[in-house]
């Protein structure tokens, strides 16, 4: 009986190790796996063409191109993960009625650019620098600023030193991916959340090529020279505040923080509103208009 029960457990153990490597497997690929769907038709209320456009590797990029006023300047709005161009069209409409160009996009292995894996920023970054040399060919002497939202902000950061932009906001924007992993495998699982971080990102190598060394913005967001806003929310569990505020001390001046007292990682736009309008379009007339 006594052999039974050790050979039994002798069994477990690696059963137990076999099923939990698989389940960060699993997990690991559910977090990369593509978010592509059909946008459907444009906005009515908006001048759109729908547009599309090659990254450097000849891939399309798909997106929605508002035309603005001459001089105006110009807005690239860059969406997070899992998301697709859809999620900045609140924004496209108050930059529209102030004037500005804006361009749409939709990150490689989102909405209706292919892909095969999203990558939190590394890849995402070659359609940063795709979609800036749309936008200064198409509007040649135009000012330009980039809205970068979560993934959108980080996919910014990575793209440096080839960020031909004039002023950029970011929003919600991790410091390193390991932190994020943290973060959000707290959130789930509560404390032990965070000892299963090691296992999840060491898929990253395997899934996708990259390693948590590759996705540091806070490494880089030092040498982004143009104005920066950051815009945080003090109640975010995905990015603390804490590291919000780390990411704005690695920053390089010109900078400017608003922290949104009350938010977690949502939309900030929805979540304040007229606020953030004015704080958005005060930072773009600065830099765009009048720098």
């Amino acid at each position: 009986m006594i052999r039974a029960k050790t050979a039994s457990w002798l069994l477990f153990f690696p059963l137990a190790a076999l099923l939990g490597c698989v389940g960060v497997w699993l997990a690991g690929s559910s977090l990369i796996r593509p978010a592509q769907n059909a946008v459907g038709a444009p906005p009515a209320d908006l001048p759109v063409e729908t547009i599309v456009f090659p990254d450097a590797a000849g891939q399309p990029i798909h997106g929605w191109f508002v035309a603005g006023e001459k001089g105006q300047g110009a807005a690239l709005l860059l969406h997070g993960v899992r998301a697709d161009r859809r999620a900045m069209i609140d924004r496209a409409r108050f930059l529209h009625e102030a004037g500005y160009a804006v361009l749409l996009i939709d990150f490689q292995a989102a909405g209706e650019s292919p892909g095969t894996a999203i990558t939190f920023g590394y890849r995402e970054a070659a359609d940063v620098k795709a979609s800036l040399r749309y936008l200064h060919q198409r509007l040649p002497g135009e000012r330009v600023g980039i809205i970068g939202t979560s993934m959108g902000g980080a996919a910014t950061i990575l793209a440096e030193p080839d960020v031909d932009a004039n002023a950029v906001i970011l929003e919600q924007v991790y410091p390193t991916i390991r932190q994020a992993t943290e973060d959000r495998l707290a959130i789930h699982l509560g404390p032990i959340g965070p000892w299963f971080a090691p296992l999840l990102l060491a898929t990253l190598h395997a899934h996708l090529g990259i390693d948590a060394q590759q996705l540091r913005p806070i490494d880089h967001i030092g040498r982004l020279s143009m104005p920066k806003l950051l815009i945080v929310g003090d109640r975010d569990r995905d990015t603390t505040i804490a590291e919000s505020r780390a990411m704005f001390s690695a920053a390089a001046e010109p900078k400017q923080l608003w922290v949104v007292h009350g938010a977690r990682h949502v939309d900030l736009y929805r979540y304040v509103g007229a606020d953030y309008r004015a704080r958005v379009l005060g930072f773009f007339g600065a830099w765009l208009r009048n720098p």
